[in-house]
């Protein structure tokens, strides 16, 4: 009896020891997202947390193991306000909480000058939604996005006006964010490149709600197209603005603008086929099918519409772990290789990284809004 008795504490003692020991080889991996969930386009910030929510959800929930640990996913989510020092703030705090990755940010304002505190940490970093060619053009090899820039997007979009809307002369309207002005120039870029006359250049902030003195001055050179390069918390009050004064020229945007949020924020100012925008990525009819399932699951889960970035914040969250498991490592420094070569199949189309950091062969999508709804035109590369 005695034996037993003495067993019966060695036996707990061993378990314990066991379970300490399984548990110790459980590695703990930080994945931070930043984005605006404070301010006029918290509603862009939110969309794009819950696809960081949902991916990280995704992959806790399949128990991976990656150098040899089971390994336990936790998304770090900082508020930048869309704030440029607010963003530097919020990527020291997540370098000094040693994350393994970042996701983000939303705005170009934002993600460049926190893409420099992230290299120098040498934490990769993933935005799904920054446009501004600048993010990739400063030789950060730690620098990646999954959309494309502001290039191809505002000179796509000044083709447009030209080639489809027959547009001949354009006024332009920026909210000298890093954004708004960069998307604005291209799309004057592309648009001069096909004889079309700009006649008036305006700008506003991206916190702004009156507009009658700049869109006064734009309705006297009677513009076929008004572009606005800026966020749909400001287009929307332009846009009954310029409905208020008459003004019946075609309004054109970027992604920013490219929104189902628009759809209140303008109410009866969308007109139809007005406003013609494009979103910096693009579902080709091979993908839709996954897109249709990813906006239904997503639905299912917030219990509201994906507003634009959602997926590509999730598909940017699923290529940093990839990179991951093909370096057999969470450490930055040995998967950021990985990541830089990295050739996988999302939600949002095949992902594959240029020396730069851009995706290759970025798609474009461009929407109208009719009957209250957002309705795609093309898809163009």
């Amino acid at each position: 009896m005695q034996v037993t008795t003495k067993m019966i504490p060695l036996a707990g003692a061993l378990a314990f020891a066991f379970a300490g020991a399984a548990f110790a080889q459980e590695q703990v991996v930080k994945i931070g997202h930043v984005g605006p969930i404070s301010g006029p386009i918290a509603h862009l910030g939110k969309d794009n947390e819950n696809g960081a929510r949902m991916a990280i959800e995704e992959l806790n929930a399949k128990g991976l193991t990656i150098g040899g640990k089971k390994v336990k996913f936790e998304l770090l989510a900082e508020d930048d306000a869309a704030d440029p020092k607010q963003g530097t703030s919020a990527a020291q705090k997540l370098v000094d909480a040693k994350i393994n990755g970042v996701i983000g940010h939303l705005n170009s304002g934002t993600t460049i000058p926190a893409s420099k505190i992230y290299h120098d940490a040498g934490i990769p970093q993933i935005s799904p939604s920054a446009t501004n060619p600048k993010y990739t053009q400063q030789g950060f090899k730690t620098a990646f996005r999954v959309v494309a820039n502001d290039g191809q997007l505002g000179g796509t979009l000044g083709r447009y006006a030209a080639d489809k809307l027959g547009a001949k002369k354009v006024a332009v309207i920026d909210d000298r964010t890093a954004y708004g002005q960069g998307v604005a120039d291209e799309f004057m870029k592309g648009a001069k490149a096909k004889g079309v006359q700009v006649v008036a250049q305006q700008y506003t902030n991206d916190k702004a709600t009156d507009f009658n003195a700049i869109l006064t001055a734009i309705k006297a050179k009677n513009p076929d197209v008004v572009f606005f390069g800026g966020m749909d918390a400001v287009a929307g009050p332009m846009l009954r603005q310029m409905k208020a004064l008459g003004i019946n020229a075609k309004f054109m945007g970027g992604d920013g603008v490219c929104t189902e949020g628009l759809i209140k924020l303008a109410g009866d100012a969308l007109g139809e086929g007005q406003v013609v925008c494009a979103e910096a990525g693009g579902v080709e009819d091979a993908q839709k099918k996954g897109m249709e399932d990813f906006r239904a699951a997503y639905k299912k889960k917030f219990g509201t519409e994906v507003q634009i970035y959602a997926p590509y914040v999730y598909d940017a969250t699923l290529v940093m772990v990839e990179a991951m498991k093909k370096a057999n490592s969470t450490d930055p420094a040995k998967y950021l290789p990985e990541l830089a070569k990295i050739n996988y199949k999302g939600v949002t189309g095949q992902i594959v990284f240029d020396p730069k950091g851009d995706i290759k062969n970025g798609a474009l999508t461009l929407y109208t809004y009719k009957g209250g709804k957002r309705e795609q035109i093309a898809v163009v590369r």
